[in-house]
């Protein structure tokens, strides 16, 4: 089964690269920011882990539907495939935020946060197989680069094994999901726009961990405003903003790419930690972030168009 999308452009850092893609990189950097608020919002969370995942889909909805009814332009229509794929959305968004959120509990932050980011990988070979985007050993060698600086910048907080082992698992169970979710959106953004598809997806979320989230036992309704305020800071920037920015930019970037520069994730969640709560960072870690960007940069060098231009219908090879 191979996809047929949106032209994507090779893309090129140099200063005369189109606007749109200047504006989509923007985008992509800021939804990374807004997406790693969230291990500190989940840590803070009165709620339990799926409670937690439950209400960051379920305020977000609200949200995305004024900006829907807000919108200027007629969305486009919504065909019986489009429904089937933000479904399936939907569905793999809210394993990624079970998962992840459970994966938290069971695990150190670092080890979450590593894990759950080798989503690169499932993205990189689902893009390749679905989309024709070719990956070439620049690009191999700048994951490897970032994966490297992930691992120094998490540092001695990494802990394999044992007690962990479950979490760990876990973390590796969010990086599939969250690459299920990826290549759908980035299959739905052929046709639909950023709004549509975050309203749809977010309240497909939603409800398949509406009854997951109700039968756990977990405390459901937050004890305080503080508590409500968190959960509304997820809804808000880590659900609408970040993962809105994010599925704008992927009709505009290659998705190997922009999996991959979603490693910044955990370099800006320590540098929040080091300036909000005071965690301190050894030159190890600084180290490790740097190798992180530079491997994102080498990376970004070494991605071409996709093999094959556009049509939004599967077809069969």
């Amino acid at each position: 089964m191979r996809y047929k999308l949106g032209p994507v452009p090779r893309l090129s850092l140099a200063p005369g690269q189109p606007s749109a893609l200047r504006l989509a990189l923007l985008a992509l950097a800021v939804g990374g920011a807004c997406i790693a608020l969230s291990p500190i919002l989940v840590r803070l969370s009165e709620v339990g882990p799926t409670v937690t995942a439950f209400w960051r889909a379920g305020l977000a909805v609200p949200i995305l539907a004024t900006l829907v009814a807000l919108g200027g332009r007629a969305p486009a229509p919504i065909r019986p495939v489009d429904r089937w794929r933000l479904v399936a959305a939907g569905v793999f968004f809210a394993g990624d935020l079970a998962f992840w959120h459970w994966s938290i509990r069971f695990t150190s932050i670092a080890n979450a946060t590593l894990f759950a980011n080798f989503n690169p990988i499932f993205v990189a070979t689902g893009a390749w197989l679905l989309f024709g985007e070719r990956v070439t050993g620049r690009f191999l060698a700048g994951m490897g680069l970032a994966f490297a600086g992930a691992v120094c910048l998490l540092g001695e907080s990494l802990r394999m094994g044992g007690d962990h082992a479950l979490g760990d698992g876990l973390g590796v169970a969010t990086a599939m999901c969250w690459a299920g979710y990826f290549l759908v959106v980035r299959s739905l953004r052929a046709r639909l726009g950023t709004r549509g598809i975050m309203l749809w997806t977010s309240l497909a979320t939603a409800v398949v961990l509406l009854p997951v989230a109700w039968v756990s036992g977990e405390h459901f309704w937050p004890a305080t405003a503080a508590g409500w305020a968190v959960l509304v800071g997820l809804g808000l920037l880590s659900h609408a903003l970040g993962q809105g920015l994010i599925a704008f930019a992927l009709a505009h970037l290659p998705a190997g790419f922009s999996a991959l520069a979603l490693l910044s994730e955990p370099v800006l969640a320590a540098l929040f930690a080091w300036a909000w709560l005071g965690e301190g960072l050894g030159m190890l870690q600084w180290l490790g972030g740097v190798a992180v960007l530079a491997g994102i940069g080498v990376a970004a060098r070494g991605l071409g168009a996709p093999r094959r231009a556009i049509a939004d219908r599967p077809r069969r090879t």
